[in-house]
């Protein structure tokens, strides 16, 4: 819980009484950032060096912003590219999951240079979707076509396994001690990993057929959900093996993307009202802020300290979300 100290002076003995307070939060300042005109940016990730990259998911490429000038370069991925998702890796590089290569690629920052880890002759069109890092520097990944598997990276072995229910995995997320969730939009559930043998343990949402699209992870391990059928933000905690679930404000709501910011604030995409969302845990108050451009629909979310990034699909454009915390 996010909390300050506060020193009162009561006849002359000094006592410290420690006050549930959050840091004050001013109102975000959006800004938005063109990409080239047919990009179709799907994915977003923000580096520490301050560049964003981006998957250009109709255009076969992966997408290079410079914030600070609003200049924008591409990479080809290769024929038949079709990136979805990409993430930063311990290696400061780009990692992608491509659907149309059928593939995980790594970009080199510095040289461009591209590694193609392709998946097994036998799982050919497996749709992939998104990737993290487990603790010990493996990547996981999705796919919706009924898969999930791990790359590593030093040697490239990689092994696929059959989802549960087929259809259906997407979105995946490592908490801070390096377990791994992922979460399946058909089969409408959340599995953990046991990163050792592959295998799952299938947790059920309290709502059935509730569409679980994304999924992140706060600092506390907790598993933050999007429920895109339901209209709903899911949580579990793995430490109370407890739900809790809040309906996003509206009449129908379509919660897409999701992601924890350093404050453990959550942040949505709602294409109901085209806007980002942010939910505050502590008062389990949700916050709307219309995106400036309308049809944006952002389909993933992610952040570095004091930013929260979007990748606004429907408009070839970048979100800009500055936090401004104090």
């Amino acid at each position: 819980m996010k909390r300050f100290l506060k020193a009162a002076l009561l006849t002359s003995v000094v006592v410290f009484v420690l006050i549930p307070l959050r840091a004050v939060a001013q109102t975000p300042e959006i800004t938005e950032f063109s990409v080239p005109s047919g990009t179709r940016p799907h994915d977003v990730a923000p580096a520490p060096n301050g560049i964003v990259w981006y998957t250009a998911q109709r255009t076969g490429a992966l997408g290079r912003l410079d914030p600070s000038t609003g200049e924008t370069h591409h990479i080809p991925l290769g024929t038949g590219s079709a990136p979805h998702g990409v993430i930063v890796g311990p290696d400061g590089a780009p990692w992608v999951t491509d659907s149309g290569l059928n593939a995980i690629v790594r970009v080199d920052p510095e040289t461009e240079e591209i590694d193609i880890f392709p998946l097994p002759a036998d799982r050919g069109n497996a749709n992939l979707n998104t990737a993290s890092f487990d603790g010990n520097g493996i990547l996981w990944f999705t796919g919706q076509n009924g898969i999930y598997g791990r790359l590593d990276p030093a040697t490239g072995e990689m092994e696929v396994f059959d989802a549960p229910r087929g259809r259906g995995p997407y979105g995946i997320t490592t908490t801070p001690d390096g377990e791994v969730y992922y979460v399946s939009l058909a089969g409408s559930y959340l599995a953990h990993i046991n990163i050792e043998t592959g295998d799952i343990t299938m947790l059920e949402p309290p709502t059935p057929n509730q569409g679980a699209r994304r999924v992140w992870s706060d600092s506390q391990g907790r598993l933050w959900i999007s429920e895109w059928d339901a209209g709903q933000l899911g949580m579990y905690d793995p430490m109370t093996e407890t739900w809790q679930e809040w309906r996003l404000p509206g009449n129908s709501p379509r919660p897409y993307a999701v992601y924890v910011d350093e404050q453990d604030d959550v942040w949505l995409s709602d294409f109901s009202t085209n806007a980002l969302v942010r939910f505050d845990p502590e008062t389990e108050t949700f916050e709307i802020f219309v995106l400036p451009s309308a049809g944006s629909d952002v389909r993933q979310i992610l952040g570095r300290a004091g930013e929260v990034w979007g990748a606004e699909s429907g408009t070839d454009k970048l979100v800009l979300v500055r936090l401004n915390n104090e």
